[in-house]
């Protein structure tokens, strides 16, 4: 196969070095723990990523989604990488927890807040999360796209303990 031919080639095809065409091994699976692609799609979709239910119950949330992208299908079991998105108006829970994170917005735009502190972000923001700091992400009532981010979370964490509006502020208590 041509340099060139292999420039013009699909980005998802097996590149060829060679004359070993006939001994390219499949794709990798998408479960175990080695080295794979995911496939991003239309509409912040990946190839043979389910779209989940943020958490369980709604008492404390409105029109949140997630996806687990690295972490939930036989990787390492070190950290995990997932996908949130919120429609517009709708918030993740009011709440804190021992583990930190990281946050990466990768659609929309949309708001944080941790502590006393609310903070507009958008597209390559990175937004970290200190253990043990109260926090919430929002897309207000008039966005017109979904707010959507990618969250690389510890694999062993605490479980997050719901907040209300007091103590959450630091200056106020």
């Amino acid at each position: 196969m041509a340099l060139a031919d292999l420039l013009e080639a699909p980005a998802d095809a097996p590149r060829i070095i060679g004359d070993m065409e006939s001994k390219v091994p499949p794709p990798p699976p998408l479960v175990g723990n080695h080295s794979k692609v995911i496939r991003h799609g239309e509409d912040f979709s990946w190839e043979g990523i389910e779209l989940e239910a943020y958490k369980e119950t709604t008492e404390s949330w409105k029109g949140i989604t997630r996806r687990e992208l690295a972490g939930k299908r036989g990787e390492s079991g070190r950290f995990h990488v997932r996908y949130f998105e919120i429609a517009p108006g709708g918030y993740s829970t009011l709440e804190k927890h021992e583990h930190e994170h990281v946050v990466i917005p990768q659609r929309g735009r949309g708001e944080v807040q941790f502590g006393c502190y609310i903070y507009r972000v958008g597209f390559g923001d990175v937004v970290y999360i200190a253990p043990n700091d109260p926090h919430q992400f929002r897309n207000p009532e008039d966005a017109t796209e979904p707010f959507g981010f990618l969250c690389i979370v510890n694999a062993e964490r605490d479980r997050p303990q719901s907040v209300d509006g007091l103590g959450v502020c630091h200056i106020c208590e």
